[in-house]
């Protein structure tokens, strides 16, 4: 397996987890219309959940995060550590972008 720049692997995570959740979201609002739930309220109820499921799609859903801290512990190779936890940052910050949208379109109340 070919190893992807840091750049383009950002950008990617960041949009990976706001599709995951945007995408997710509005199709579970479909079914659950279809299954004669309120939809906006399951959308709202559906991007809550689907925010840690967003999170690990875009850093792949793998264990090279977990071997490339260890990797950064271990053998002193800390450019990795810092590469790792900034991809999880961008994967963090897309699945949150999505969950606001969603909540601004549901107008849910977050409490």
């Amino acid at each position: 397996m070919e190893k992807e720049a840091f750049m383009p692997a950002f950008i990617n995570g960041y949009f990976i987890a706001l599709g995951v959740l945007l995408g997710g979201t509005i199709i579970g609002g479909i079914g659950a219309f279809l299954a004669g739930d309120p939809p906006l309220s399951k959308m709202y109820l559906f991007a809550n959940r689907l925010k840690i499921w967003a999170l690990v799609a875009a850093i792949g859903g793998t264990f090279d995060a977990f071997y490339s801290f260890e990797r950064g512990i271990f053998e002193g190779e800390t450019r990795d550590v810092v590469k790792q936890i900034l991809l999880i940052i961008s994967a963090m910050g897309g699945a949150q972008t999505g969950w606001l949208i969603i909540s601004w379109l549901t107008q849910e109340d977050p409490t």
